[in-house]
C-alpha cells in the first residue's frame, strides 16, 4: 500500500514542477516598444480579436503617444499593459553605431536625477491613462547606465520589474526581475517566431518578445503576416502556454518561483 501511494504521489509532483507558469508549460509575453501608431492601428485590434493581451512600452514624447492618448486609454481599459519606456527615450550616444542619438538625449551625459525625474513623470502620465500604480519598465536601447553608472537599483522602488534586451529564455527558478531577457524581433518569419515559442514549451520557460514596428513605421520591423501567424499559434495552444502582460507574469514569478538551494 505504501509503495502504491508513493507511485501515485510522485507523478503529481513531477507535473507540478513541469508546469510552473501559472499551471502551463511555458509563458509568453508580447511587448511593443516606442508607442508607435501601428501598435494602435494593427497590433491592438489583432490582439483584441483573439482576446490576447500585450504590453506596450510608451515614451511620452513619441507622436504615437502624445497624439493618441485617448486610444491608449482605451487600450488600457481593454486589459493591455501600459508600461514605462521613459519620457524622451534617452540612449547612450558615445558608442559606435549610436550616431543617431540626439545630443540632448544622450544618456551618457544625463545625471541620474534628470533620468529618474523623467522616468517618474512618465509613471504619472501612465497613471492618468489607466489609473494604475503598479508598473514595469523597459530600458531604452537596453541601456542600464546613466553617466557611466548603473541606475537599476535606483528604480526598484518604482517598478515591479524591468525588461532588458538580451535574447534568452527565462526560467522561473532564478532570474533578475530588473533585467528580464527578451528576444528582439527584426524581420523574422511567422515560422521562426513560432519556433521560438516551441523552444520555450520544450524548455518549460518564459519567452518575452520585443517588437518595434509591426507592418512598418520602424527600422526594426516584422511583417503583419508573421505577427498574425504568431498570435494565431499562441491562441491555438493556450492549454500549454500562458499568454499575459509582462506585469502579470513577473508578479507571478516573484511570488512562485522555486529558489534553488545554494
Amino acid at each position: 500500500m505504501r509503495l502504491l501511494l508513493l507511485m501515485c504521489f510522485f507523478p503529481l509532483v513531477t507535473v507540478a514542477q513541469n508546469n510552473n507558469w501559472n499551471g502551463k508549460k511555458a509563458a509568453v509575453v508580447l511587448t511593443y516598444d516606442d508607442a508607435l501608431h501601428v501598435h494602435l492601428d494593427y497590433v491592438v485590434p489583432a490582439l483584441d480579436s483573439l482576446n490576447l493581451k500585450g504590453t506596450f512600452y510608451l515614451s511620452g514624447y513619441f507622436s504615437g503617444c502624445r497624439e493618441r492618448l485617448d486610444d491608449w486609454k482605451a487600450a488600457g481599459k481593454r486589459g493591455h499593459e501600459l508600461a514605462n519606456h521613459t519620457l524622451f527615450h534617452p540612449c547612450i550616444g558615445n558608442e559606435k553605431g549610436r550616431e543617431w542619438v540626439k545630443a540632448d538625449y544622450d544618456l551618457s551625459k544625463y545625471s541620474e536625477v534628470r533620468l529618474l525625474d523623467e522616468i517618474r513623470m512618465t509613471n504619472v502620465l501612465l497613471e492618468t491613462l489607466d489609473g494604475k500604480k503598479n508598473r514595469t519598465f523597459a530600458y531604452p536601447c537596453g541601456d542600464t547606465l546613466v553617466g557611466g553608472k548603473p541606475f537599476i537599483n535606483s528604480i526598484k522602488k518604482d517598478f515591479v520589474s524591468a525588461r532588458g534586451v538580451k535574447s534568452d529564455f527565462v526560467f522561473i527558478e532564478n532570474f533578475d526581475l530588473y533585467n528580464v531577457p527578451a528576444f528582439g524581433i527584426n524581420g523574422e518569419s511567422g515560422e521562426q517566431l513560432i519556433n521560438l515559442v516551441k523552444q520555450a514549451i520544450e524548455k518549460r520557460a518564459l519567452i518575452v518578445f520585443l517588437f518595434h514596428g509591426v507592418g512598418g513605421e520602424h527600422s526594426l520591423n516584422v511583417s503583419l503576416d508573421a505577427h498574425r501567424k504568431l498570435l494565431h499559434f499562441l491562441k491555438a495552444n493556450e492549454k500549454e502556454i500562458w499568454i499575459a502582460p509582462f506585469l502579470d507574469v513577473t508578479e507571478y514569478a516573484s511570488k512562485h518561483r522555486i529558489r534553488k538551494k545554494p
